[in-house]
């Protein structure tokens, strides 16, 4: 069987950024005035008061201490605190087809490819712009791509089962080369009046190019060895908006209430962590011994970016204490959670130094829950 690789992957990075001193300090006027406005209400005990946000607080929850966006200015305006967007017409490159394009642009280039060679594209994401035409092949279109293409979402996971559906699609002969796309406005669905959430999240574009051994023309590679997937069900972290919400009774006749809480990000962290960090240790150390190679083989842990104590636990679980902070890079600080381009970022920036035959491991988890794994072997 032809081996199956990894041959470019790039990144768009949003021109604009917002620290964790310029977050707080928009957060905490926005609380000020809250209860400055609802001193009445608070007072008799009708309302609860908002407590501050701090850097501190943040950067221990999760490691995060920059994110990128978007929009910056609307964000930080206490009485908008949401990205504004200009909308473009249906003749124009949409938003996150452009963003696609972009990280598309530089995974050719690292591929030592033309955009023609590709036979398929995959958008792969948490959230998606609109549900036709697809976002895919819209960016097919727009870089002469001919062949396929197709929008998928598995939240957090969706770059590393995307992976796996290009790896499935090439061992099929379906085709030689797909590209993958991960373009995320997660600033879009975040939620930044919540001081549990409002620190989480940034914006982003990756994308991958999966193709055979024997049309690799890349100088730098990598095998796929095996993938595995794994989902199940948890309402721990959800989003409730969708095409439906405006016929939901409570929205239609108040559309104000397309704002409440419920239809942004939401998550109970303490469950998560309790029951994310055991399953994806698991699944890890699993998924190496049905291939026959010992945990301590691993020269690289790419794992999701979703938070610095996930990562450090999960790592913990399976190898016990470290201290080589090579050996699980993190991107947190500076780009946040971006949700299923996390782990591409982390592989895009830190996989140069590994040598040939050095084994990796490309990891993601999220909501559903879902998992994904990809064992990755450096061949040049």
């Amino acid at each position: 069987m032809n081996e199956i690789l990894i041959t470019g992957t790039g990144l768009f990075t949003p021109p604009e950024s917002i620290t964790n001193t310029e977050l707080v300090s928009s957060f905490n006027h926005y609380v000020a005035e809250f209860n400055a406005t609802h001193a009445q209400a608070i007072a008799n005990n009708e309302i609860e008061a908002l407590k501050e946000s701090d850097e501190e607080f943040i950067f221990k929850a999760s490691g995060i201490k920059n994110r990128y966006v978007m929009n910056k200015a609307s964000i930080l305006d206490i009485k908008i605190m949401q990205p504004i967007l200009a909308k473009r017409a249906d003749s124009e490159l949409s938003l996150q087809a452009e963003m696609a394009v972009c990280a598309a642009k530089e995974a050719l280039i690292r591929a030592n490819l033309a955009a023609n060679e590709i036979d398929a594209v995959i958008v792969a994401c948490s959230n998606l712009q609109r549900p036709y035409p697809a976002i895919a092949i819209e960016v097919q279109k727009e870089l002469g791509i001919s062949g396929f293409a197709f929008d998928m979402n598995v939240a957090c996971s969706s770059a590393t089962f995307a992976i796996q559906t290009a790896y499935s699609t090439i061992k099929s002969d379906i085709a030689k080369r797909v590209m993958i796309v991960m373009p995320e406005i997660c600033s879009a669905h975040l939620n930044f009046k919540d001081r549990d959430s409002h620190f989480i999240f940034g914006d982003v574009c990756t994308a991958v190019i999966i193709e055979t051994g024997q049309t690799c023309k890349s100088s730098s590679a990598y095998k796929i060895i095996a993938t595995k997937t794994k989902t199940e069900f948890s309402n721990n972290i959800r989003n409730n908006f969708g095409f439906l919400t405006k016929t939901e009774s409570e929205v239609f006749k108040q559309p104000s209430n397309i704002f409440n809480k419920d239809y942004f990000f939401m998550q109970q962290g303490r469950k998560v962590f309790k029951e994310i960090i055991p399953m994806v240790a698991e699944l890890i150390a699993n998924h190496l011994a049905e291939n026959n190679i010992a945990v301590k083989e691993i020269k690289r842990f790419w794992l999701h970016q979703a938070n610095a104590n996930i990562n450090r636990l999960v790592t913990e679980k399976l190898l016990g204490n470290f201290s080589d902070e090579r050996l699980v890079p993190s991107i947190l600080n500076d780009y946040a959670n971006t949700s299923s381009p996390g782990c591409i970022i982390a592989f895009h920036k830190y996989n140069e130094d590994l040598k040939i035959g050095d084994i990796g491991v490309l990891c993601s988890f999220g909501a559903g829950y879902s998992i994904g794994n990809i064992i990755l072997e450096k061949i040049c």
